[in-house]
C-alpha cells in the first residue's frame, strides 16, 4: 500500500476518508526537525548553515513513519502548498532517507477527493528554492531574535523577546500611540440646513455647507459660523446644479488571508488568531454527525485573488440558478493580484459551491458557521454582476456660500444580494432620495444646524487595521499576521481597550526606543518589506540565501556588540579581590558589577531593589518588587530561606490578612477573573483553601467550624448550617 504523509492529523483523517482506504495516510504533526531551542543553532562562520535537531516529542513520530515507509510501495509527501509545507516535506525526506531526486511531493489547494486524486497523478520533486526561502527566513529570524532578546533582558528586564517582524509591528502600534498622545484637537464647525421647495410639493431634505467663494470651506470658530449664519439670513437658497447618474459598484475580490481576517474582525469582533484557527479547521476538515469528516474551504494562507476556471464556472452556474441571468456578469470577473502578492495559490473559497451555508448550518457551531458563510458569500458575490444605483447631486448657493445634497437609491442589487462589506464611518446612506428639483429653483430654509466639532486623533490599531497596515507595507506574509498579533498579546506588550483597540504597555515603549536607537534598519518598515522581497526572490530561484545572510549579519552583529557595550557603565568602585575599578552591567536578573581585570573576573550582584510597603506574611520582612516573564510581582528578600511570592497588590483590594484554617499559613485577599474579592491561602498550590469571607483563625464555639469576618466587621460561622455570630468592633464602637 502507498503511504501519504501530511502534517496535520485532521487533514490525514479527511484525506483518508476521500481515498476510501486505498492509501495509508499518516501525519507528522508539524515539523519533525527544527533549530535547537536553547542554542543559536546557526554556524555563522560556516556560511550560516543551520544545525537542525529532532523536534521535541517527535522521535516516536519519526520511528512510526520510518516503519510505515519501509512497508510502503510508494511514499507521497502531501504537506501544505507553501514554503513551510515544502520545508516540512524536505525534513521528512531527510529523516526518512528518501531519494531527493524522486518525484514524491504532491500538493493540492483544496482537500477534496477530486483534488487529491489529481495531485497523485502529478508528483514532483521537492522544490529546493521554496525550501531555501523557508530556511533563509528561519535562520534570519533566529539570528535577530536570538541576539536581540537577551539584549532586551539585560537592558530592560527579563522575560522579553524581540523578532524581525514582531518588533516592527510593535513599532507601528507604539508610533500610533505617540501620535495619539501628541495630538492637539482643532475646533471646526459643520453646518447642515434643512431645505424645501417653495411650493411644498416634495419632502424636505438636508444639505451641507461645502464652499465659500468657490473654494472648500470649513468654519474654524464660533465667530466664523455666526458670520456665516448672519449672511445666510440675508440671502436666499437657489439650486445652481442638478446632476443625475447611474453609478456602479463592482463586486469585491474573493478573500485573501488578510482580507478574511479584517472582515471577520470588523463583523464579528474576532481576533486574527481566532479567525485563522477556525479557518484552519474548515480547511483541514471537521467531524460532522451526518457526513463524517468534511473539508469546507480551500487553503487559507494566500495573498492571491485568483480562482480556478472550474470554480468560476460552477459559481456562475449557481448564481444563474439562484439569482437569475441578470446577476451573471457579461464577462467573468477577474481580479488583479495585490502589490507584492506571490499569487502562488487560489483565493480562499468554498470547496463546493453546492454546499451552501444554509445546508450545513446544523453541522457547524456558530463561529465556524459564521466564518464559512463569510467565505462562501464573499466568493459567490465576487463572481456576480455590479450593483447599480440611481444617484443625484444638488448644488445650492446662498450668496458666497455653497451647499451640497446627495441622494443614492438602489437600482439593481447585483453582488449585494449575496454579500455586503462591513460599513465604514463615511458610508453613504443608500435609499436616501432627493426631490426632482431644477436649476434656478429657490428653496425655503426650515432649519439651520451648526455643530461644533473637534478633529480626532488617529484610532488605535485593531486586529483588522494592523493586519491591513502590515499587508500594505509588505511586512510579514499571510501565514504570519495572526501569530505576530498573538505574540504581542501573549507577551503583554499590548492590551486591548474596549476588547478591540491595541494599546501598548509601558514596556512596549522601552523596547521600541531601545531597538530604534541601535537597530534603525531592522526596525524600519521599508527594510523589513525589502527583506520579504528578497525571500521571494530566493523562492523564485533568483537569489542565493547564503548571500542575503552574509550581507545582513556582519553589520547587524556589530550593532549588537555596540548596544551591549554601551550598556556598560564605568564606576569608581574598586574590586574587593584585586583593587581594579569595576564596571556596572545590566544582567538578566538585574544590575551587577564586573572587574575589568581579565585575570580576576570578579562579579558581584548590585540589583537596585524596590522595597514595597507589604510585609511578608510568613517572616515579616518587607517584600521587594521583582520583574518576571509575566510582569512585576512581590517576593521575600530572605529567599531561599523564605520563598513567599505574591502579585503586586491591587490598591482596590483591602490589605487585610487572615489565617488559613486548614494549614495555618496566612490568607490574603485576591480578585477573581470577574473582579470579585476572595481570600486565598499563601500556601497554594499545596493548600488550595479559598473563602469569600476573611477567616480569622478562630473556631466556632458552637459547631467547631472556622469563623470568618464579614464586610461589617462581624464574626460569623463559615458553616451554612450554623447561625453563630459575634458583633465586631465596628458595631461596638
Amino acid at each position: 500500500m502507498d503511504l501519504i504523509i501530511v502534517e496535520s492529523p485532521s487533514k490525514a483523517k479527511t484525506i483518508s476518508k476521500y481515498l476510501k482506504g486505498k492509501y495509508k495516510v499518516d501525519a507528522s504533526a508539524g515539523h519533525v526537525r527544527d533549530l535547537p531551542e536553547k542554542t543559536l543553532g546557526v554556524d555563522v562562520k560556516n556560511n550560516f548553515e543551520p544545525k537542525y535537531v529532532v523536534s521535541e516529542g517527535k522521535r516516536d513520530v519519526i520511528k512510526r513513519l520510518t516503519d510505515e515507509a519501509k512497508k510502503a510501495d510508494k511514499i507521497y509527501l502531501a504537506t501544505d502548498p507553501d514554503r513551510e509545507g515544502e520545508a516540512i516535506s524536505w525534513h521528512l525526506q531527510t529523516v526518512l532517507k528518501l531519494d531527493p531526486n524522486e518525484k514524491n511531493r504532491i500538493e493540492f489547494n483544496e482537500i477534496s477527493e477530486k483534488a487529491v486524486q489529481k495531485a497523485l497523478t502529478q508528483p514532483r520533486c521537492v522544490n529546493t528554492d521554496l525550501v531555501d526561502a523557508q530556511q533563509a527566513r528561519r535562520v534570519l529570524d533566529r539570528l535577530v531574535g536570538y541576539k536581540l532578546s537577551p539584549l532586551l533582558n539585560k537592558r530592560i528586564h527579563s522575560g522579553l523577546s524581540a523578532g524581525r517582524v514582531q518588533s516592527v509591528a510593535l513599532r507601528l502600534i507604539v508610533d500610533r500611540e505617540r501620535a495619539i498622545q501628541a495630538f492637539v484637537p482643532k475646533e471646526y464647525w459643520d453646518l447642515t440646513v434643512t431645505l424645501r421647495d417653495q411650493q411644498e410639493k416634495y419632502a424636505s431634505f438636508l444639505a451641507s455647507l461645502v464652499k465659500k467663494k468657490g473654494k472648500k470651506y470649513v468654519p474654524a470658530s464660533k465667530e466664523e459660523i455666526d458670520e456665516v449664519l448672519s449672511a445666510l439670513k440675508e440671502g436666499k437658497y437657489t439650486v445652481t446644479g442638478v446632476k443625475k447618474a447611474v453609478s456602479k459598484s463592482h463586486a469585491p475580490a474573493p478573500f485573501t488571508t488578510s482580507t478574511l481576517q479584517q472582515d471577520a474582525s470588523n463583523k464579528f469582533g474576532m481576533t486574527s488568531p481566532e479567525v485563522m484557527l477556525i479557518a484552519q479547521h474548515l480547511y483541514e476538515g471537521i467531524d460532522t454527525p451526518e457526513e463524517g469528516h468534511i473539508a469546507f474551504v480551500t487553503y487559507i494562507r494566500t495573498d492571491s485573488t485568483r480562482i480556478s476556471a472550474e470554480a468560476q464556472a460552477s459559481a456562475l452556474r449557481f448564481i444563474e440558478e439562484k439569482y437569475g441571468k441578470e446577476y451573471v456578469p457579461s464577462k467573468p470577473n477577474v481580479y488583479a493580484a495585490g502589490k507584492g502578492a506571490q499569487d502562488a495559490h487560489e483565493a480562499i473559497r468554498p470547496n463546493d459551491v453546492a454546499r451552501t451555508p444554509e445546508s450545513v448550518k446544523h453541522l457547524l457551531d456558530r463561529k465556524h458557521w459564521n466564518i464559512y458563510k463569510l467565505i462562501y458569500d464573499r466568493f459567490v458575490a465576487s463572481q456576480m454582476a455590479e450593483a447599480k444605483y440611481n444617484t443625484m447631486q444638488i448644488a445650492i448657493d446662498n450668496g458666497e456660500y455653497s451647499f451640497k445634497a446627495t441622494g443614492k437609491a438602489l437600482l439593481f442589487a447585483g453582488f449585494t444580494a449575496a454579500y455586503t462589506e462591513a460599513k465604514g464611518n463615511e458610508e453613504e446612506e443608500v435609499g436616501k432620495l432627493l426631490p426632482p428639483l431644477n436649476e434656478g429653483d429657490t428653496l425655503r430654509c426650515l432649519k439651520e444646524e451648526p455643530k461644533q466639532k473637534f478633529t480626532k486623533p488617529p484610532l488605535r490599531y485593531t486586529d483588522a487595521s494592523l493586519v491591513k497596515e502590515m499587508e500594505s507595507n509588505g511586512i510579514g506574509r499571510p501565514s504570519t499576521y495572526a501569530s505576530i498579533i498573538a505574540v504581542l498579546t501573549k507577551r503583554k506588550y499590548v492590551s486591548k481597550v474596549d476588547k478591540k483597540y491595541m494599546m501598548p504597555e509601558p514596556v512596549a515603549f522601552e523596547i521600541t526606543d531601545l531597538l530604534m536607537h541601535y537597530f534603525q534598519d531592522v526596525m524600519d518598515v521599508g527594510f523589513t518589506a525589502d527583506m520579504e522581497k528578497k525571500l521571494d526572490e530566493i523562492e523564485e530561484g533568483n537569489k542565493d540565501w547564503h548571500k542575503i545572510l552574509t550581507d545582513f549579519y556582519p553589520p547587524f552583529a556589530e550593532k549588537v556588540a555596540k548596544a551591549q557595550e554601551e550598556g556598560t557603565e564605568q564606576t569608581d568602585i574598586p574590586c574587593e579581590k584585586c583593587g581594579t575599578l569595576m564596571v556596572r552591567k545590566g544582567g538578566r536578573y538585574g544590575k551587577y558589577l564586573l572587574c575589568t581585570n581579565p585575570a580576576c573576573g570578579n562579579k558581584k550582584n548590585e540589583t537596585e531593589v524596590e522595597v514595597s510597603d507589604v510585609p511578608c506574611p510568613k517572616c515579616g520582612a518587607m517584600l521587594v518588587v521583582k520583574s518576571g516573564k509575566f510582569g512585576k510581582f512581590l517576593a521575600c528578600p530572605n529567599y531561599p530561606a523564605c520563598k513567599t511570592t505574591m502579585p503586586v497588590p491591587d490598591k482596590t483590594i483591602p490589605a487585610e490578612a487572615g489565617v488559613c484554617p486548614e494549614c495555618g499559613e496566612p490568607v490574603l485577599p485576591r480578585k477573581s477573573k470577574k473582579g470579585r474579592l476572595f481570600y486565598g491561602c499563601t500556601g497554594y498550590p499545596q493548600c488550595k483553601f479559598m473563602s469569600w469571607d476573611l477567616p480569622v483563625g478562630k473556631k466556632c464555639p458552637k459547631c467547631g467550624s472556622y469563623l470568618v469576618k464579614t464586610a461589617k466587621g462581624d464574626l460569623k460561622c463559615s458553616s451554612k448550617e450554623c447561625d453563630y455570630k459575634e458583633k465586631g468592633e465596628k458595631d461596638e464602637d
